[in-house]
Protein backbone atom coordinates (compact mmCIF):
# COMPACT_ATOMS: atom_id res chain seq x y z
CA UNK A 1 0.00 0.00 0.00
CA UNK A 2 1.32 3.41 -0.99
CA UNK A 3 0.69 6.46 1.17
CA UNK A 4 1.29 10.14 0.50
CA UNK A 5 1.71 12.31 3.59
CA UNK A 6 1.68 16.09 3.29
CA UNK A 7 3.04 18.65 5.70
CA UNK A 8 3.80 22.34 5.87
CA UNK A 9 0.41 24.00 5.64
CA UNK A 10 -0.75 26.71 8.00
CA UNK A 11 -1.83 30.31 8.44
CA UNK A 12 0.24 33.08 6.89
CA UNK A 13 -0.25 36.76 6.12
CA UNK A 14 -0.52 37.99 2.56
CA UNK A 15 2.93 38.36 1.05
CA UNK A 16 4.34 35.58 3.19
CA UNK A 17 5.74 32.17 2.27
CA UNK A 18 5.08 28.52 3.02
CA UNK A 19 6.73 25.31 1.91
CA UNK A 20 4.66 22.18 1.47
CA UNK A 21 6.16 18.71 1.46
CA UNK A 22 4.67 15.39 0.40
CA UNK A 23 6.45 12.11 1.06
CA UNK A 24 5.45 8.84 -0.56
CA UNK A 25 5.96 5.62 1.34
CA UNK A 26 5.31 1.94 0.73
CA UNK A 27 6.59 -0.62 -1.73
CA UNK A 28 7.33 1.65 -4.69
CA UNK A 29 9.02 0.65 -7.90
CA UNK A 30 8.90 4.03 -9.58
CA UNK A 31 7.18 7.39 -9.21
CA UNK A 32 6.36 9.10 -12.48
CA UNK A 33 4.65 12.49 -12.45
CA UNK A 34 3.91 14.27 -9.18
CA UNK A 35 1.81 17.32 -8.58
CA UNK A 36 0.01 19.65 -6.27
CA UNK A 37 -3.67 20.46 -6.52
CA UNK A 38 -5.86 22.73 -4.42
CA UNK A 39 -9.52 23.06 -3.62
CA UNK A 40 -11.09 26.18 -2.19
CA UNK A 41 -14.54 26.12 -0.56
CA UNK A 42 -17.26 25.90 -3.18
CA UNK A 43 -14.79 25.43 -6.01
CA UNK A 44 -13.50 22.49 -8.01
CA UNK A 45 -10.11 20.98 -7.36
CA UNK A 46 -7.53 22.56 -9.67
CA UNK A 47 -3.97 21.78 -10.68
CA UNK A 48 -1.43 24.12 -9.13
CA UNK A 49 1.83 22.64 -10.38
CA UNK A 50 3.22 19.38 -11.69
CA UNK A 51 6.64 17.86 -12.22
CA UNK A 52 7.70 14.90 -14.32
CA UNK A 53 10.19 12.22 -13.37
CA UNK A 54 12.72 14.17 -15.41
CA UNK A 55 11.88 17.37 -13.47
CA UNK A 56 10.03 19.19 -16.22
CA UNK A 57 7.53 21.50 -14.58
CA UNK A 58 4.15 23.01 -15.33
CA UNK A 59 2.27 25.72 -13.42
CA UNK A 60 -1.19 27.21 -13.30
CA UNK A 61 -1.13 30.76 -14.64
CA UNK A 62 -2.31 32.07 -11.27
CA UNK A 63 0.85 30.88 -9.49
CA UNK A 64 3.55 31.34 -12.13
CA UNK A 65 6.45 33.33 -10.79
CA UNK A 66 5.35 32.82 -7.17
CA UNK A 67 5.33 29.03 -6.63
CA UNK A 68 8.07 26.53 -7.34
CA UNK A 69 7.63 22.76 -7.47
CA UNK A 70 10.57 20.42 -6.97
CA UNK A 71 11.20 16.80 -6.08
CA UNK A 72 13.79 14.62 -4.42
CA UNK A 73 13.62 11.23 -6.08
CA UNK A 74 15.88 9.60 -3.47
CA UNK A 75 13.34 10.55 -0.79
CA UNK A 76 10.20 10.03 -2.91
CA UNK A 77 9.22 13.56 -1.93
CA UNK A 78 7.73 16.50 -3.77
CA UNK A 79 7.83 20.08 -2.53
CA UNK A 80 5.90 23.26 -3.24
CA UNK A 81 7.58 26.52 -2.30
CA UNK A 82 4.93 29.22 -2.17
CA UNK A 83 6.03 32.85 -2.07
CA UNK A 84 4.12 36.14 -2.26
CA UNK A 85 1.01 34.39 -1.05
CA UNK A 86 -2.36 35.98 -1.68
CA UNK A 87 -5.71 35.49 0.08
CA UNK A 88 -6.98 33.77 -3.06
CA UNK A 89 -4.38 31.04 -2.52
CA UNK A 90 -6.36 29.90 0.51
CA UNK A 91 -7.40 26.29 -0.04
CA UNK A 92 -6.76 22.70 0.93
CA UNK A 93 -3.68 21.56 -0.96
CA UNK A 94 -3.39 17.94 -2.08
CA UNK A 95 -0.41 16.13 -3.51
CA UNK A 96 -0.76 13.55 -6.22
CA UNK A 97 1.63 10.95 -7.57
CA UNK A 98 1.52 8.49 -10.44
CA UNK A 99 3.11 5.44 -8.83
CA UNK A 100 4.28 2.13 -10.23
CA UNK A 101 4.34 -0.65 -7.67
CA UNK A 102 5.35 -4.19 -8.55
CA UNK A 103 1.71 -5.12 -9.14
CA UNK A 104 -0.01 -2.06 -10.57
CA UNK A 105 0.20 1.55 -11.68
CA UNK A 106 -2.19 4.21 -10.44
CA UNK A 107 -2.63 7.69 -9.02
CA UNK A 108 -2.41 8.24 -5.29
CA UNK A 109 -3.57 11.26 -3.29
CA UNK A 110 -2.52 12.74 0.01
CA UNK A 111 -4.98 13.64 2.73
CA UNK A 112 -4.66 17.38 2.13
CA UNK A 113 -3.16 20.23 4.09
CA UNK A 114 -4.88 23.54 4.78
CA UNK A 115 -3.27 26.77 3.62
CA UNK A 116 -4.90 29.97 4.84
CA UNK A 117 -3.66 33.39 3.73
CA UNK A 118 -4.98 36.36 5.66
CA UNK A 119 -5.24 39.83 4.17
Amino acid sequence: QVQLVESGGGLVQAGGSLRLSCAASGIIFRINGMGWYRQAPGKQRELVASITSGSSTNYADSVKGRFTISRDNAKNTVYLQMNSLKPEDTAVYYCNADVNTYTNSRDYWGQGTQVTVSS
